[in-house]
């Protein structure tokens, strides 16, 4: 975990990205917004009273750190446009009126929000990326990137990883990383969305866990050898997303159904597929639905000795990140860390 962890804030540190982190009430965030500029990862905003932020955390010396208030910054009003132009004709559900009515309305709910007042920052171009989530659910975090930052050219799935770092030898995973997706965002994608988290997967898997992607689209088939036509027709539709994948991105080592096994294991690929150049040597996993895949990443965690990174969401026009609610001050680092590689 830690040399992979440490490539990736060597990585980080070479590209001088900057990230926005709009959740300055939290000391956590506080501590680790010091921490990433004192370590050179990142140029880092953080959004909040200076005066407040100073008083709450005394013992944090934020030297280097761009401290911003959106009640009194000057590009206030200019990030609301964006928003009340980005959201123009959208009718609130509850209310049945227009979202903002005006460029004024939208200032109001900017004010209200830090996490969409940084996804205007992104958009804007000010900064590079956005983290948040460390006292806001993971909805709170995605509605404002779903909203103004849209998905990357080609994409239509926002969704999420987690790269897989061994603590041990394993003869199945000689690079010792792996990429499991999506464990966490999309409850039961459809083919399409399958084939976008696969291409999306590989992407992380070569710019953050620096591996050359060979993706495995999973099922407990291989190749026709299962069949549920009759009940939920989950075979069909990992068959129906690897096709979709390779025509959307020929070049990228790509092939499905397959049991894990069969994935990983080169005596059964080569039984099971002898003609597939991912089969017993895949590294990066795309699971059939939210269930598989978030079981599966556990128990490589508890049984396997696994070390989760994640989740990493993928797909978005420009990098954004979730925090566990849970996350400690090196979590929300590692984080900032990954969205400057994704920059």
């Amino acid at each position: 975990m830690s040399n992979v962890l440490e490539n990736i804030k060597m990585k980080a540190a070479s590209m001088n990205k900057h990230v926005v982190l709009p959740e300055g009430e939290d000391a956590r965030v506080v501590k680790a917004a010091a921490e990433v500029v004192k370590q050179g990862l990142a140029k880092i905003t953080l959004l909040g009273n200076p005066e407040e932020i100073a008083k709450n955390n005394p013992d944090v010396d934020l030297t280097g750190v761009n401290v911003i208030d959106p009640v009194t910054y000057d590009n206030t009003r200019a990030y609301a446009e964006l928003l009340y132009k980005a959201r123009e004709g959208k009718i609130n559900k509850k209310t049945g009126l227009p979202e903002y009515a005006d460029v004024d309305a939208a200032i109001k709910g900017v004010l209200k929000d830090y996490t969409m007042y940084a996804a205007l920052m992104l958009k804007a171009g000010d900064v590079d990326g956005l983290v948040s989530g460390a006292c806001h659910s993971t909805a709170n975090t995605l509605r404002p990137g779903l909203q103004v930052i849209k998905t990357a050219p080609g994409i239509n799935t926002v969704s999420s990883s987690f790269i897989m770092v061994a603590d041990r030898e394993n003869k199945y995973n000689p690079d010792g990383v792996a990429v499991f997706a999506d464990c966490a965002i999309n409850i039961e994608p459809d083919a399409q969305q399958l084939a976008d988290i696969a291409i999306s997967s590989a992407e992380t898997a070569k710019n953050i866990a620096g591996i050359e992607p060979r993706v495995a689209m999973l099922s407990f088939s291989t190749k026709g050898s299962g069949n549920d036509d009759k009940f939920f027709k989950s075979v069909p539709k990992m068959q129906e997303a690897t096709a979709i994948a390779k025509a959307a991105a020929p070049d990228l080592k790509l092939d499905g159904e397959f049991q894990f096994d069969a994935a990983v294991a080169p005596e059964v690929g080569k039984l099971k597929a002898p003609d597939s150049s991912v089969a017993g040597n895949a590294n990066v996993f795309v699971f059939p639905n939210i269930n598989a895949g978030n079981i599966g990443y556990k128990i490589a965690q508890r049984f396997g000795g696994y070390m989760a990174l994640g989740p990493i969401c993928q797909g978005f026009a420009k990098p954004i990140n979730d925090l566990s609610r849970g996350c400690n001050v090196d979590d929300i680092i590692a984080v900032v860390a990954i969205t400057a590689l994704q920059a």
